[in-house]
């Protein structure tokens, strides 16, 4: 049963900083897939979510990436493994109060990584973040260009979560790879007004 919207959770208002410049970043952002078992503190999921899609004008509420109008069509789901101070289950991050949402509480691990066919990179992550499209938000000002505009959406932000995790010293790998219908299922999203188009596993390198 969905909790959602019932207990926000704010994320600490200090973010974790990075010790690599953009330039840095750009050069040794690779897909890390094998992680540790020590988690991520509540202020780099912080910064990782900030930096996704987080609120960075609150005068014109623009986020981090860029989107198609200004409309931002695109949703943004963690299911947290390990986190320091924040309990195992999914959540819905409310990018206008930097703050999470309670979707599902308990251990989804295994089982998002069963409808990602089985793969060890999000078994093993400390947090997945799973990118939910609204492309109705989109559509009704561009028509027919508007999935594109959603699927490009999220690759900006997609890549916002790359350079930051190896900023931070985290490893990221982003993938395509699940079950459609059984992904949306496990989010609490109906698969056609709102569907899973995307999954990023962060977690701490091996190392």
């Amino acid at each position: 049963m969905s909790n959602r919207g019932a207990f926000p959770i704010p994320l600490p208002p200090e973010m974790a900083a990075g010790t690599l410049s953009l330039e840095q970043a750009i050069d040794r952002r690779r897909s890390q897939r094998h992680y540790s078992d020590l988690p991520l503190s509540l202020t780099e999921l912080g910064r990782l979510l900030h930096s996704a899609y987080g609120v960075t004008d609150s005068r014109h509420r623009l986020r981090a990436a860029p989107s198609a109008g200004a409309l931002y069509p695109l949703e943004v789901y963690v299911v947290v493994n390990h986190v320091q101070g924040l309990a195992r289950g999914i959540y819905h991050y409310v990018p206008d109060h930097h703050a999470l949402e309670v979707v599902r509480s308990g251990d989804f691990q295994d089982a998002l990584a069963s409808r990602a066919l089985g793969q060890e990179v999000i078994a093993r992550a400390s947090v997945i973040l799973a990118i939910v499209a609204v492309v109705e938000r989109t559509s009704k000002r561009y028509k027919s260009r508007a999935e594109r505009y959603v699927y490009f959406e999220a690759g900006h932000l997609a890549q916002n979560v790359c350079l930051q995790a190896t900023a931070l010293k985290l490893g990221c790998c982003p993938t395509g790879a699940f079950l459609d219908d059984e992904v949306d299922q496990l989010l609490g999203v109906d698969g056609e007004r709102e569907r899973a188009i995307y999954l990023l596993a962060v977690g701490r390198v091996e190392g």
